[in-house]
């Protein structure tokens, strides 16, 4: 059958509905989310009724109560405020009231100069959309040029209907920043404790994966490609967690006193930066761990893979180092004890046995060619490195 006949129609419309069915269950598991408690998705579903509540409320308030022609602003702005955090509402709102102010008055001048509609146009919205790059605007100088179209499209550029529409777009700014940061004013304490719980996790069932393999034995270059790949997971997860932490920061500025009651957060507090520094410095090291496997599989490098009764010992080694990632995942979401399998002498007892073994299977190595000892050695390198973050520096000496 030719490409882009019946078959590729078929494909096509296949690929469509796994798309849509995926699409469906991920607005499935997101409501049971929400539903079942706190979490991402429940901020998510209340951020989104605080904003058509802070519509709602501006409209009703500049058209129902004040009765003002020009109320159609108002509830555009407030919506647009409720953002992820008070201080980028106060933030947001300033630009955007800066940018409605430049566009209604240059809208206002074109009109006033050409006084045609077309000719207004064609005079200030290029100037305004290249005035929407401003970097004072940030993200919300497009907000300069729509507001020049509306104002010159409805043919309302008098000075008492611009004076209208700004004192409405003041209305919908202080309605949806008192909205953002009076009812539930997010702070986003629980995704930094999500992410870190999340990135310990992973990390200790990547290693025991690898541990797994290494055991059994049945391991080759694509398997190794698979850890790789998986250590990549982990350093996306990583950078999750850095915006996690600095929207955290910032949800925290202008909540403080009886604001800082109000909100919806675990009052737990944050776990100090240097937790996401160490587990930094662990998913690197894994990674160098993988990447270090992925080329004694290749057959066309010169390193090669140490003795499977080594590796067997090293598995045993990761095993121990992923338990302990486990208990420091637990750690992070539970009371904040750590109960790490490393703190139990028994357990330390034998990873040091497995180093010691360890060692001597490199001195071996080493006797029996260079190859071989520079995977081990830099294998041996790299769990030394996880032990001792993970066990806070003092066993690992």
């Amino acid at each position: 059958m030719p490409p882009g006949g019946t078959g590729g129609r078929v494909s096509a419309t296949a690929r469509l509905r796994e798309a849509v069915r995926w699409d469906a269950r991920s607005v499935g598991r997101a409501a049971r989310a929400a539903w079942r408690g706190p979490g991402r998705e429940r901020d998510l579903l209340v951020q989104s009724l605080k904003a058509a509540a802070a519509a709602l409320l501006a409209w009703l308030l500049a058209q129902v109560w004040l009765g003002d022609p020009m109320a159609l602003m108002a509830p555009w702005v407030a919506l647009v405020l409720v953002q992820a955090t008070v201080y980028s509402s106060v933030v947001q709102g300033t630009r955007q009231f800066a940018a409605i102010c430049v566009g209604a008055l240059v809208a206002s001048g074109a009109q006033a100069v050409t006084g045609d509609t077309t000719g207004a146009l064609a005079l200030s919205v290029p100037v305004l959309v290249l005035l929407s790059n401003w970097p004072r605007f940030g993200d919300q100088g497009i907000y300069a040029a729509t507001t020049a179209v509306f104002t010159i499209a409805t043919g309302t550029v008098s000075a008492v209907a611009v004076g209208h529409r700004l004192g409405q777009a003041a209305l919908g700014a202080v309605i949806g920043i008192a909205v953002n940061a009076l009812v539930l004013p997010p702070i986003h304490l629980r995704d930094v404790r999500e992410n870190l719980s999340a990135l310990a996790r992973e990390t200790g069932d990547l290693l025991r994966t690898v541990a797994g393999d290494l055991r059994e034995g049945d391991w080759d270059g694509q398997t190794a490609v698979g850890w790789v790949g998986a250590s990549a997971r982990l350093q996306d997860r990583l950078e999750a967690l850095r915006s996690a932490r600095g929207w955290s920061t910032e949800s925290l500025r202008l909540t403080s006193g009886l604001l800082r009651g109000l909100h919806r957060a675990p009052a737990k507090a944050l776990p100090p930066v240097e937790e996401d520094e160490r587990f930094g410095r662990i998913t690197g090291h894994v990674t160098a761990l993988t990447r270090t496997l992925a080329v004694a599989a290749d057959e066309r490098r010169t390193p090669s893979a140490p003795d499977a009764a080594v590796l067997r010992c090293y598995a045993e080694l990761l095993e121990l180092l992923g338990d302990s990632c486990g208990a420091e995942a637990d750690r992070l979401v539970g009371d904040g004890t750590r109960e790490d399998p490393l703190l139990d002498e028994r357990t330390e007892a034998v990873m040091r046995e497995l180093h010691e073994r360890l060692q001597e299977g490199l001195r071996e190595h080493a006797g029996r060619g260079a190859a071989r000892a520079a995977v081990l050695g830099t294998l041996l390198l790299q769990a030394e490195n996880l032990w001792a973050e993970l066990d806070g520096g003092e066993r690992a000496r």
